[in-house]
């Protein structure tokens, strides 16, 4: 039986499974990437609620795991040299995961960097911009006068869905076939439907289409 017994993550959050990987998350943009990934790829795995309303991610235990206090995160019982592994960054952990079981991530070096291209690009630009853009429309929003932060977020983010919508013309994927580039991006785009309410602002039309294809590609057999 693997012993996590040297994560001091594993004792705030007690794994009742230390045989299966270990998922630090909750139910956002970023944590859902790590969620859909490990049901596609069919790893067993135990999921720990982190309440991030609780700054639960600021615990020293989960700091311990991920410097920058952020989920998701994971600990691999069984990593790469035979011992667990913790692994934090949403992006960072689709990469782990992919190669750990073979799936999401093409073989061919050109395909497999832009791949990894398209991932930076979500973690990089979609992940901040959307989640600076779903704050000032649904949280802080309201605190502030000045509406030149929310323009320019709003710009952003079109921009980029701008970016998108020409990668996936006349293609069913980012990057051909389905991969980790589309596990990354989904939820996002989800998000600026289903949490902040976007559609009016930077085109309903787009973002509904958007999101349901992906939503409806998500549900393909891998």
């Amino acid at each position: 039986m693997p012993d996590l017994s040297s994560f001091p993550i594993a004792q705030r959050w007690p794994a009742a499974h230390p045989d299966r990987l270990q998922l630090y998350a909750a139910p956002t943009p970023n944590g859902v990437k790590v969620s859909i990934m490990l049901e596609e790829i069919g790893l067993a795995y135990e999921p720990h609620f982190v309440d991030i309303s609780k700054n639960e991610s600021k615990d020293p235990a989960f700091v311990s795991l991920n410097p920058n206090g952020r989920i998701p995160a994971i600990i691999d019982p069984h990593g790469p040299s035979g011992v667990p592994i913790g692994v934090w960054e949403s992006g960072a952990i689709l990469v782990y995961l992919a190669e750990k079981s073979g799936k999401l991530m093409p073989a061919a070096p050109e395909r497999r960097y832009d791949t990894l291209a398209w991932v930076f690009f979500q973690v990089s630009a979609v992940g901040p911009m959307f989640g600076q853009l779903g704050f000032f429309l649904r949280w802080g929003g309201k605190n502030f006068e000045d509406r030149r932060p929310l323009q320019r977020f709003a710009d952003e983010s079109k921009r980029l869905l701008g970016v998108l919508d020409r990668q996936l013309e006349g293609r069913d994927w980012i990057v051909d076939e389905y991969s980790i580039a589309d596990v990354a991006t989904l939820g996002w785009v989800n998000a600026l439907v289903t949490s902040y309410n976007a559609g009016g602002l930077l085109g309903g039309v787009y973002i509904q289409r958007q999101h349901l294809s992906a939503a409806t590609r998500l549900r393909k057999p891998a």
